[in-house]
Formats: structure tokens, sequence, C-alpha cells
């Protein structure tokens, strides 16, 4: 018995033994492997580094260091558990985002990631997986994998049976791929496997009306979106989404969708009565729409927004929409109410847009019943009269009326009992006066107000001022282009310590600029430009205004020192100071401020070198100093400290008196995307290094001394804009431009440049402005030309081309140029829902349209019409067509196929010549306003069904050798005077003073035939060469017989004759006075 209990007692002491040994073996197993320490697995951040090289295309992983033990829970894209430290996020979207390379996955990559929860994989140009490496795969391994993000891949309907191995899955992404749903082994009926995900995004596909086919299996579907895709018609298989009861979210949204189903099937919906949220934005959706909804009964959220809803809005139709909260109607073309006693008055509707649409009238009486409505907007309507209907919505709280025709009281009367009011936008109507003692009384406190361009009167000004007297907490506040006058009312920023956004741009106020001398913590934008404010700013305006990001001061008349603690405001991200009268200097702090992004101080009085601070100003994203009085070398400058590769993107310094030689070095900013030093004093050629500006988009060197021939290697590959003009370039164009398929603008006028417009001209498919005028350029013009469908305006004049007018040319299309939208940025955006500052993102919808430029770059040209040089630039570029030929050496007739060119505002052909008749096509250039052909050889009559041409304004035919009667003075024919048709003797008509041996009547427009016509002026050439050869042989004979007569004449001629024959081998002579007579309409 003792050696059996012994026996146990040695058996239990090894057991602890044995169980001590394996707990201490665990613990340092779970120490190497680096359980429950601060850095994360060591077998993942292994397995993270093999998944590094398919993912580092941009180096964006390049903390993703192989230091063995470095902790992987820090590194980019990662989420670690923060207990366990093991990996349950990885974020590895757009890693190769633009990459045409595409490339499939080996999905087994993140087996090793056993407690992955999210994998976000979007836009790295994926086209699928590698055989056996499929997401199928990872099914048994990761059984906590809830969340994938594919979208912005280049995936088809063969991902669909490795995906829905994938049974944890809580959320799909799918958006913006190559699916169709097309019938495919390994396709989308596979897809209902996947009976736990609750949220599938397939939205920018090619999928079609079909899909709905493979949606019944998705039991636990709580969100689908379907939005741009190729659903049209009408949605006959949409009763296929009845089995998905716990659907609540659908976006069919920038479809085809023209029906939802037929009125008789709405029954066959009464399953979605889950349904909240419908989003129908841009469809082919009509006012049908409603009666098709009806198996929507719980529907919270509806927006139509774009579509063809039109006419008359029947309030009957929304009798089904008990539950709804949101209507969103925005740019449609409804035009107004149709009410009906009785109708449902939407009693739980708590947001109503709208807006951009066509209603007109008073405010419908209905819209007082909706008592819960919180927000709404009409604006962008044609909405006029009085308020009242608004008076009984007392939990209103955010209003747009802006750009109708209402009459706004400057009392807000009708707001007064709306305590709940804070966003009130009434941009661009119609203020009226009212006693103001209602101020007094309003209940309720705006933070958020634009009342933009409204103002009529003096008075009018006082009284809304005075009513702005009563308010204390408002935060956003726009009184722009309303012409207010006197001095800055200071007190709106005393009164209100809440403000955030003051702009009175637009406006008269005038006197000096002062400011509260007590600090305003919160103000973060002040925008007082376009005003009439003179004297210096005030040295507290840094202490007032301590957290300001956006200072706007432009287009006043403030004068002396940039205040030098601007540069210490913090924040400070935009300052215009620009067309001012400010001198001294600009510090240098300032434009090295680490917050900065944009610096404008054109157009004053400033000095100094600058050179140096705008080069090695990093964080500094453009600044703009074109204007002033800035002087310096820029060879002379120490580049040694410069990080060329975070310079900023836009630099103008034109308009100044910089010198010396451009310097190479420039060709080191690899993020320069504009460069403007016209209008200074450079000189030498264009570095060799500007080949290197790869990101270059716009260039502007004109006016300056620059000379020597292009750099054949200067092609940057996406340049939209080339200003050379007005320098002393020359020789050939070679290999320029030759790979920049996006330039936009070629402006090489001005220069010595030589040689034949190369072929490969034809291949610069975005061109729409080519300007070489004054040139030496010679050859024909090239056919190439023809195929640039893009080109608006053409200017080869006054250069030595020869041959005749490509009759291509009439093919062209001459559109006008698309008018780019600025690139702007929202400043200031004070959400509705969120009183804090929602910075860069835009709400234009909600009325919020004060908003800033990113660039100030605007293009200008110099075009020759109308008889003198025009700058075009904005939208007057646009809008200008043209072609200008003029002063070259070109024969032949003009091409009637020019008659084609409908859209042309110029045609000038001068200084030419050109042969043979003015084609009556012409006729059907309408929108023609100038048209010159004077100093050529045209011959026979001038059409005239010229006359139909009732845009012209310039007309000039002058010096040619036309004959006939003028036309009719008629339309803008009346306008002309007789130096249109000077020069051409054998013209007549009663505004020359000179009457034709026939006339027509002045009241029948010549009918005669082309036929006809050919006929009569071929008899008139011919008239004028009989007349011709019979003067010349009178004068032969007449100077024959005076020689013969007169012996000391005789020897006179015979030694002229015997010294022409000696002169005439030096034929230098010869050339330089024909090329002196070709320049003379330069």
């Amino acid at each position: 018995m003792k050696i059996e209990m012994m026996m146990k007692m040695k058996m239990k002491m090894e057991f602890k033994w044995v169980w001590f040994l394996r707990i201490a073996v665990l613990s340092v197993l779970l120490v190497l492997e680096g359980a429950p320490t601060d850095a994360c697995l060591e077998h993942e951040r292994i397995a993270l580094l093999h998944l590094k090289p398919f993912f580092n295309h941009y180096n964006y992983l390049n903390n993703w260091d192989e230091v063995k033990g470095s902790d992987c829970c820090e590194w980019m894209g990662i989420e670690c558990n923060t207990s366990t430290r093991q990996l349950i996020g990885l974020y590895l979207n757009y890693t190769r985002f633009g990459d045409k390379d595409y490339w499939y996955l080996n999905a087994s990559l993140f087996l090793p990631f056993v407690e992955l929860k999210s994998l976000y994989l979007s836009g790295n140009a994926i086209a699928g997986c590698i055989e056996n490496g499929g997401f199928a795969e990872l099914s048994s391994t990761l059984n906590n994998l809830e969340i994938l993000d594919l979208s912005n891949n280049h995936l088809n309907d063969s991902i669909m049976l490795s995906l829905s191995e994938l049974s944890s899955l809580r959320y799909l992404n799918l958006a913006n791929n190559l699916l169709e749903g097309s019938i495919n082994p390994n396709g989308f009926q596979w897809l209902s496997r996947l009976g736990d995900l609750e949220t599938l995004d397939l939205s920018e596909n090619s999928l079609k009306n079909n899909i709905m086919l493979h949606m019944s299996g998705l039991s636990s579907l709580k969100t689908l979106s379907l939005s741009a895709n190729h659903l049209a018609g009408r949605l006959f298989n949409i009763q296929e989404l009845n089995n998905l009861t716990k659907l609540k979210h659908l976006d069919l949204s920038r479809n085809r969708i023209e029906s939802i189903s037929n009125q008789d099937d709405a029954t066959k919906l009464q399953q979605m009565i889950h349904l909240e949220e419908l989003c129908l934005d841009g469809n082919l959706l009509n006012n049908t729409v409603f009666a098709s909804l009806n198996g929507f009964p719980n529907l919270k959220y509806l927006s139509l927004v774009y579509n063809q809803l039109k006419g008359s809005l029947d309030m009957k139709d929304l009798d089904a929409f008990s539950s709804l909260r949101e209507l969103y109607m925005w740019w449609n073309e409804l035009k107004d109410f149709v009410i009906h006693k009785g109708c449902c008055d939407l009693k739980k509707l708590e947001v109503l847009d709208l807006s951009g649409n066509a209603f007109e009238g008073m405010l419908p009486n209905y819209l007082g019943n909706l008592t819960s409505l919180r927000e709404l907007d009409v604006s962008d309507n044609h909405f006029s009269g009085t308020l009242t209907p608004l008076a009984n919505l007392t939990s209103l709280r955010f209003l747009s009326l802006s750009r109708n025709h209402f009459e706004i009281p400057t009392s807000f009367a009708p707001f007064i009992n709306l305590p709940n009011l804070e966003f009130l936008y009434a941009d661009e109507n119609k203020m009226i006066m009212e006693p103001s003692f209602y101020s007094s009384l309003s209940k309720f406190q705006l933070k958020f107000l634009t009342l933009s361009k409204c103002i009529t009167s003096q008075q009018v000004h006082f009284e809304l001022l005075t009513f702005l007297h009563y308010h204390y907490d408002l935060r956003y506040v726009d009184l722009s282009g309303n012409d207010f006058s006197g001095a800055l009312p200071t007190w709106l920023l005393e009164n209100n310590t809440k403000l955030k956004y003051l702009i009175l741009r637009g406006n008269a106020f005038s006197g000096y600029l002062s400011l509260p001398s007590a600090p305003n913590l919160n103000v973060s934008l002040v925008d007082i430009s376009d005003n009439k404010l003179q004297g210096q700013i005030p040295s507290h305006i840094c202490s007032t205004f301590p957290h300001l990001m956006g200072l706007f001061l432009s287009n006043n008349a403030i004068e002396g020192d940039i205040p030098p603690c601007l540069s210490g405001i913090k924040d400070l991200s935009y300052l215009d100071l620009s067309n001012n009268h400010l001198s001294g200097t600009v510090p240098k702090e300032l434009i090295l401020k680490d917050s900065l992004r944009i610096l404008r101080l054109s157009n004053n009085n400033l000095s100094g070198n600058v050179i140096p601070a705008v080069f090695k100003a990093n964080e500094l994203c453009n600044i703009y100093l074109d204007g002033n009085n800035f002087s310096g070398d820029m060879t002379d400058v120490n580049v040694s400290a410069f990080d060329f590769s975070s310079s900023p993107a836009e630099i103008d310094l034109s308009n100044n008196k910089l010198y010396g030689k451009l310097p190479g070095w420039i060709g080191n900013l690899s993020s320069l995307l504009t460069l403007a030093l016209s209008n200074n004093r450079f000189e030498g050629s264009i570095p060799m290094e500007f080949c290197n500006l790869d990101s270059l988009e716009f260039l502007e060197l004109s006016q300056n001394n620059l000379s020597g021939s292009i750099p054949s290697c200067f092609s940057p590959p996406y340049i939209e804009h080339v200003h050379l003009h007005g320098n002393m370039l020359s020789g050939p164009l070679s290999l320029a431009f030759y790979n920049s398929s996006w330039l936009v603008t070629l402006d090489l006028s001005g220069n010595n440049l030589s040689g034949s417009i190369p072929e490969w001209i034809g291949t610069l498919s975005s061109l729409s402005v080519l300007l070489l005028k004054d040139n030496h350029f010679q050859g024909g013009i090239p056919v190439q030309l023809c195929n640039l469908y893009s080109l608006n305006i053409i200017d080869l004049s006054q250069n030595m081309f020869s041959g005749s007018i490509p009759s291509c040319l009439g093919n062209l299309t001459l559109p006008m140029v698309e008018n780019k939208i600025p690139q702007y940025v929202d400043y200031m955006v004070l959400s509705k829902d969120d009183e804090s500052t929602i910075f860069g993102l835009s709400n234009l919808r909600m009325g919020v349209h004060d908003v800033y430029p990113v660039s100030y770059m605007e293009e200008w040209i110099v075009f020759t019409t109308k008889s003198g040089s025009l700058s075009y630039g904005g939208n007057i570029l646009a809008n200008m067509t043209g072609i200008d030929l003029s002063c070259n050496m070109l024969t032949g007739q003009i091409p009637p196929e020019l008659g084609n060119l409908s859209q042309i505002h110029s045609l000038n052909l001068s200084h030419n010549n050109l042969i043979g008749l003015i084609p009556s096509s012409f006729s059907k250039l309408k929108q023609i306003e100038s048209l010159d052909l004077s100093y050529n050889i045209l011959t026979g009559k001038i059409p005239n069904q010229l006359i139909e041409m009732n845009a012209l304004e310039v007309f000039n035919v002058a010096h040619n050798n036309l004959s006939g009667s003028i036309p009719e003075p008629k339309a803008q024919f009346g306008t002309f005077d007789e130096t249109s048709y000077e020069g051409n003797p054998f013209l007549c008509g009663s505004m020359l003073h000179k009457s034709c041996y026939k006339t027509d009547s002045p009241s029948i427009v010549s009918t005669t035939s082309n036929d006809e016509e050919d006929e009569e002026n071929l008899l008139d050439i011919y008239i004028f060469r009989v007349s011709f050869l019979v003067s010349y042989a009178v004068m032969l004979v007449a100077t024959f017989v005076v020689l013969y007569i007169n012996p000391y004449w005789r020897r006179a001629w015979f030694s002229f004759v015997e010294k022409c024959i000696t002169t005439c081998r030096y034929s230098v002579v010869g050339n330089f006075l024909a090329y002196y007579i070709f320049r003379r309409c330069v």
C-alpha cells in the first residue's frame, strides 16, 4: 500500500514537473511569437513583407521595414487587435492607382492572417486571381473575414465563384469593375451562397436588368447598390427582390430606368415592406413613377434627383408615402403643384428639396401643412411673391430660397415665428423695405446667413444692418455683391464672438480698414475684397484673428507694407492681397510659411529679390507675384538648400523686372505644373533641362529676349498651354512638342522661327489654338491641320507660306473651346448638422457658393480681327473662332469649302496672291463678324448672297480686280463705306459714286444662276485682258516713235539699259527688294 502511495506521489510530482515544463515552453514560444507583447506577431510581419512588392507601386509602404522585431502594427495600412496584437485589418487601397499594368493576385498570401476581419484592396489594377490562388483558398482559414473591398479594379464575372466561398462576409464592394452579369460557369449564379452578406455594392459596372435574378438568395442583405450600371427601360425583374425581406437601402441611381414596374404589378412589390431608402437619381423616370412605387409603403427616404419629372406635380401621387421623412426632387422640370382637397399632407416629412426646377408663381399654401419640415430647399426656381406659407413651419431649421424672385422684407417678418431657424440662404432675391420693429421680436437666432446680390436701395442697406444687430450667434455671414457703402461693419465681429466666416466682398465699403481690438478666436476667414478701402493693413490684425485661415483683401486701395506678423498666424493657408497699392518687400518668412498654400500678391508695387524664397517654399502650392517690381538674376541663386521635389506647383512672376538667363535648375522642379515668367528681361536660350519638366502643364515665357532654338527634346507629356510669343527664337520646330498630345494652345507668334510646319502637327489631337504669326515659316500649309478637329483659332499670318489654301480646312468644325469648370476649393462650408467646419468638401447644392479658385492662372491670347489686334481670355476666348492666313504668298483660288465653316467668327485672307472668284458659299457663314479678302487678285463680281451674313461687322475686299455692282446696302452691308471696296476700278454702285451700266431693282435680289454668273464673270475678264493688251501696244509704239525722233532720249535710254544689264547679276538685291515688298503689310 505504501509502495502504491509512493508511486502515486511520484507520478503526481512528475506530472507537476511536466506541466510546469510545458507552461514554461509555451511561455517562451508565446514570447517568441510576440503574444501579448507590444510588437506584432513575427510570422505576420514576415507575411506582410511578402505582400509588400505587390502593393508598393508608388512607395506608399516605405515604412514596412525589414528590421526584425519591428512593430508591424504601426505600419501604414495595418490595424491590429489591441490585446493580442494580431492583424485584424489590412488597408491597401489605391497603392497602384492609375496603373494600367493589370495583374493577377495570389490570395493565399493572406492566409497567415487568421484573425483578419477587414481587407481593402480597392484601386490596385487587379484583373483576377492566379490559378489555385483565388479567394476560395481563404474560406477554411479566415473565418472572421467580414469586410472585403475589391472596388476600382479590373475584375470580371469569373471572380464570383471564388468569392462565394467566403461565407463569413458581411460587406462586399465590387464597384467600378468589369462585371456584366453574363452567363458564365463561375458567374453571378454563385452569389446566392453568401447568405450572411448584409451590404453589396455593384455600382459602376455593366450589369443589366437580369442581375435581379441572382439576388433572391441573399436573405440577409440590408443594403444593395446597383448605381451606374446598364439598367434600362422597365425593371420587370425587380419583384425578384421580394425575398430580400431585410433590405432597407436600395440604390438604382445613374442608370436609364424608365419605370420601376407596370402600375398593375405594384402588388408584386408588397413584400418589400422593410425598404426604407430608395435612390433613383439620374434616370429617365417621369411623373408616373410615384404610382409605380406603391409597393414600398414604408419608405422614409426617396430621391428622384435629375430625372424627367415635368410639368405639374400632383400631390395626390404622394398619398402612399405616409412614412416619408426625406424627399429629393431637385434638377427636374417641374413647374407647379396640383393640390387636392383632403390629400395626404406628408405630416412626417422632414426634408424637402425642390431646387433646380422650373416652379413659378407664389409658394403654395400646401407647404404650410408640412409641420414636421426641418429642411426646405426651393432655390434655383422662378418663385416670386411673399413667403407667407412658411410662417407655420415651426420646426424649420434650414431654408434655402436663393436665386428666385422672392420679396424678402428687411424685417424678416415671415421668419419671426420660426424659433429653430438657423440656416438661411436667400441670395439673388429682392429685399423690400418694411419697418424694423419686427427685428427685435424675432424668436430665432441665425447661425448661417447668405444674402449676396439682394440689395436694391440705400435705405434697404440700413434696415438690413439694423436687423443683424439683433443676432448674436452668427457663424457664417455672406453679404457680398450688395453695393453696401459707408464704414466697414466691424460690429458684426464684436456682436458675434462665434463668427467663423465673414464675406463682404463686392460692396462699396470705404474709409480705412479698421478691425476690432479685442481678439476673436473663432474667425477663420475674412473676405473684404472688391471694396473701396484704403490705408494700411492694421498691425494688430494678427492678434485680432489668431486662428485665421483665409484673408482676402484684393481689389481695394490698401497701401503700405505687408505686416510681418502675418507669417506668425499659425493656420493661415490662403492670402490674397492682390490689386492694391502695397509697397516694400515681401517678408521671407511669409513665403516660407509651413501652413500657407496659396499666396497672391499680384499687381502691387512690391519690390526686392524674391527668387530664392519662392523656389525654396516647400509647402506653398501656388504663388502669384506678377505685376510688381521684383528684380534679380535667377542664375545668381544658391540652390544647394532647395528641395526640388516639393516646390510650388504654380509660380507666376510675370510682369516684373527679372533679368539674366533662365537657369537650368528649373528643370529639376519635378512637381512644377505652371511657370509664368512673361514680360521680364530674360535673355539667352531656353535651357535643355526644361525637357525634364514632365509634370508641366502651363508655360508662359512671352515678351522676353529669349533667342536660339526651341529644344527639340521639349515635349512634356501633359503640357496644355505654351506661350512663347514676342521673343527672338529661331530655327525650325523639329521635334519640339512632338509627344505633347494634350497640347491645347501653342503660341509661337512674333519670333524668327523658320522652316515648314512639321507633318506631326496632325498628331496634336487636343490642339485648339495655333498661333504662328510673324515668323519666317515657309512652304505649304500642311493638310495635317485638317485632322485637328479641336482647332478653333488658327493664325499663320505674316509668314512666307506659299501654294494654295487646303480645301480640307473647310471640314474643320471650329468647336468652341470647352469651357473648363474652374477648379475651386470650398474654403468654408458649415454643416447644417454639425457646426464644425467641413474643409475642402463641396456642398453647392446647399447654396454655399462662396468658393475660391485653386488656380488663378488665366490664359490670354492676341488675335487680329475687325481690323485690330484684340486680347481674348476666359469665357471670351472660349467663344472665339477664327482663321488668319493674311500676309503670305498664297496662290490659287479661295476654296468654296471654306463656306462650310459655319461657326467661324473671323476669316482673314488678305495680302496674298489669290485669284478667281469670291465663293458664293461664304453666304453660309452665319456667325462671321469679320471677313477680309483685301490685297489679292480676285476677279468677278461680289456675290450678292453675302448680304445674308447678318453678323458681319467688318467687310473688306479692297485692292483686287473685282467688277460689277457692289452688294445692295441691306442689313449689315448698309453699314460699310467705300473703303471696303477701294482699289477695284471696275466696281460700281451708289456708295462708290459710280453708276453701273445695268442695275438691278433695289427691291429685288439677283437670282442669276451660277452658270450665268460664271459666264458673265468670264466676259469681264476677257474685256479686261483685251483692253490691257491694246493699251500696252499703244504705249510701246509711242515709246519707239519718241526714241526715233529724239536722239538725246535715245542715248539716255540705251545707257540705262546697259547699266541694268551690268547690275542685274547681283540677285541678292532683287531678293531683298522682293522681301521688302512682301513685308509691306507688316
